[in-house]
C-alpha cells in the first residue's frame, strides 16, 4: 500500500480547510498550527491541490485558500490524487510485471481488486461527510480549546513581560 504521509496530510488539510473558511479564506500557517504540518510542507501540498482544482488561493492581507468546489462535490479520492498520491496495493503499480517483464503474480488481481475497493470508499466520502461526523466534530472542539488556551497563555505571557519591564 503506499498511502503516505502525502495524502493523509493533504486529506487533513483540506479538511481543516473545509472546517474554517467560514469567514474567508484560510491562511495556510493557521492550518500549520491546527493540524501541526509544517508551513513549507502545505505550501508543497497546495501548490499541487490548487494545479488540480480543488483549493483556490487569494492573495493579499486578508488572503489564503478556499475551497475551488462545493464541499459535496470534493471526494477523499479526489484529495489523494491532486497530491499526486497512490494508493495502488499491487507491487508492480497495476502494470501487471509482477514476476518479472511480462508475467502477473499469482495474487495480482487480489491486490488490484482491493485497490479498487480503496478508491471506492475514499471516492464515496466528501468534505461535507467528514465535517458532520462525530469523532471529526470532538477533534475539532479540542483543537480549538487548545488554540484558545494557546491565544491566552501568549496573552498572559505579554502581559507579564510588560509588566516586568515597566
Amino acid at each position: 500500500m503506499k498511502l503516505t504521509t502525502k495524502g493523509r496530510y493533504a486529506v487533513t488539510a483540506v479538511l481543516d480547510l473545509a472546517l474554517h473558511q467560514e469567514n474567508g479564506p484560510v491562511s495556510l500557517a493557521d492550518i500549520s498550527k491546527r493540524q501541526g504540518i509544517s508551513l513549507s510542507y502545505l505550501e508543497q501540498l497546495f501548490s499541487r491541490l490548487r494545479r488540480n482544482s480543488v483549493v483556490t488561493s487569494t492573495r493579499g492581507p486578508g488572503g489564503g485558500y478556499s475551497l475551488a468546489r462545493p464541499e459535496n462535490e470534493i471526494s477523499m479520492a479526489q484529495i489523494i490524487i491532486a497530491v499526486d498520491e497512490s494508493y495502488d496495493a499491487t507491487s508492480c503499480g497495476g502494470e501487471g510485471t509482477c514476476s518479472g517483464d511480462s508475467y502477473q503474480c499469482l495474487t495480482h488481481d487480489l491486490w488490484e481488486e482491493l485497490s479498487q475497493e480503496i478508491h471506492g470508499f475514499l471516492n464515496g466520502i466528501t468534505l461535507e461527510e467528514m465535517k458532520t461526523r462525530s469523532d471529526v466534530l470532538k477533534v475539532v472542539k479540542r483543537q480549538e480549546s487548545m488554540m484558545s488556551d494557546e491565544q491566552l497563555q501568549s496573552r498572559l505571557d505579554q502581559k507579564l513581560s510588560s509588566i516586568l519591564v515597566e
